[in-house]
């Protein structure tokens, strides 16, 4: 936390910025009347009139490099510190599986531990295990798509009902959760042809997202529907603390987190909804974040577009 008290406030290049950019500017409009006034005066008109080009030229080349260079130091300040938020989130994320298996296998050397009881560390140990597999997946996958936007799509005919059916299985079972905390509401036969890993990435992120920021009595919801031109409609429903309206588009941002007591609560890197947006403009599609406020639920909606098999597919390939 002490990195974090460190850091140069943002108040600073904006200040700078925006008295600076006033001052060039008064001092361009003087520096023109006062030239308009010699004009009268003068008989050189030419020379004036030049004077009066180069100096426009020069105070509007002036003040839009202190624009760009106000704007380009705020956003250098702000990425350092959503990477030092970055750095404290992974520390915590690391250290609380790491402590549960150091103290699993503490208690596994004792010579008269019940089978039973070994079994259920031993059990504990693995959710642990994939605990952090899932994140340092989350962490390469956001690297990769941080440096060139870009997934190696597969496409394929996918089930949309069974994949979200075993995702939300899996995230369940991780958090060891009930599997009726998350409510699959697919219509049968639902088929999409995209990238099957791509889209299992991203219905994992938005259910665990989902799960993370609801209260244990509300469920998540996850559905699907045929939009416009046939395209995919995926959304994923959750009763939890909901999203400001001016936050919901930079939530997709990497390393991104929203400053409120009830995300600090829980713990995330602001990785997982930036990797859901760069996979969905992969695969030609978008995600949009949908909420009344705080405290009213969030809906992530996915849509993706109406692609077809190719015609050349055989019908038991196809199935």
């Amino acid at each position: 936390m002490a990195a974090r008290r460190n850091l140069r406030s943002i108040s600073t290049p904006v200040i700078l910025g925006a008295v600076s950019v006033p001052l060039s500017i008064a001092l361009l409009v003087g520096w023109t009347l006062l030239i308009l006034h010699k004009l009268g005066e003068s008989e050189s008109v030419a020379l004036e009139v030049w004077l009066l080009v180069l100096g426009g030229v020069s105070f509007a080349v002036i003040v839009t490099v202190l624009v760009l260079f106000s704007v380009y130091l705020a956003r250098e300040i702000l990425e350092l510190r959503r990477q030092t938020s970055f750095i404290d989130s992974v520390t915590h994320e690391l250290k609380s599986p790491l402590a549960s298996i150091k103290l699993c296998l503490e208690t596994m050397a004792r010579h008269d531990l019940p089978a039973d009881k070994r079994e259920e560390l031993r059990s504990m140990m693995l959710g642990d295990v994939e605990r952090l597999t899932s994140f340092i997946d989350d962490v390469l996958q956001a690297s990769r798509l941080a440096d060139t936007r870009e997934y190696a799509t597969q496409l394929a005919e996918v089930d949309l009902g069974r994949l979200c059916e075993n995702v939300a299985a899996s995230v369940a079972k991780r958090r060891r959760l009930d599997l009726d905390r998350v409510r699959i509401e697919v219509p049968p036969g639902t088929v999409v042809y995209t990238d099957e890993a791509a889209l299992t990435i991203i219905v994992k992120n938005l259910i665990d997202n989902a799960l993370k920021y609801s209260p244990p009595d509300r469920p998540v919801t996850v559905r699907a529907s045929r939009g416009r031109k046939g395209r995919l409609v995926l959304e994923v429903e959750d009763g939890g603390i909901g999203i400001e309206e001016s936050e919901l588009k930079r939530v997709f941002q990497r390393f991104y987190r929203v400053e409120s007591p009830e995300v600090r609560a829980r713990k995330g890197t602001g990785l997982g909804l930036f990797v859901v947006s760069a996979l969905a403009d992969s695969l030609g599609g978008r995600v949009d974040a949908i909420s009344a406020g705080c405290g009213k639920g969030t809906t992530m909606k996915v849509t993706l577009p109406a692609n077809e098999a190719p015609a050349s597919s055989a019908p038991e390939e196809r199935s």
